[in-house]
């Protein structure tokens, strides 16, 4: 997967993209736009989308240090990415922003439990004590769900910009 000096730069803007509107929406606990991207990008880009997705969590790192609170994100993106890699590409029209914004939304509802493990791992926790943290949190990741359902409605028209941006680029 080599890389243009153009995707170098595309890719390094759309992670700051991710990581910018991750901060101005921290007023809002567990509402964001961080699935949108990851799943906007990956419909465009593909294998690609690792490049933003990535610089999206090193820089998270970065700011806010790399704490045990980092480590799934390592990973979490990572499976939004490849559920949305498993989706065929010739959906049709009608039905994809209806399945992105519900596999968005599944995403956000078992955020918890797919950061759970590693936090489990890191700060001793049996087996019960990881469920009892995420039925803990099963309010913020319903809130999270919903959230990422109805942010999902910006899949779409991201989809297409990035589209009418590759073309227009390619063109040049």
């Amino acid at each position: 997967m080599k890389l243009t000096t153009k995707e170098i730069t595309v890719f390094a803007m759309l992670g700051a993209v991710m990581y910018a509107s991750k901060i101005v929406m921290e007023f809002a606990p567990n509402i964001h736009l961080l699935g949108v991207f990851t799943i906007s990008f990956t419909v465009v880009y593909r294998k690609k989308a690792l490049y933003p997705i990535y610089i999206y969590v090193l820089l998270n790192g970065l700011f806010s240090g790399f704490s045990a609170w980092w480590v799934p994100y390592l990973y979490i993106w990572t499976v939004l990415w490849g559920a949305i890699m498993l989706l065929p590409k010739k959906m049709p029209k009608w039905m994809q922003p209806f399945v992105y914004m519900a596999v968005c939304a599944i995403h956000g509802f078992l955020f918890g439990t797919l950061y759970a493990p590693v936090q489990a791992v890191l700060f001793g926790l049996s087996f019960e004590g990881m469920i009892a943290w995420i039925v803990a949190g099963l309010p913020w990741d319903f809130l999270h769900g919903i959230s990422n359902f109805f942010c999902g409605i910006l899949i779409m028209p991201i989809v297409t910009v990035l589209r009418l941006a590759e073309r227009s680029t390619q063109k040049n």
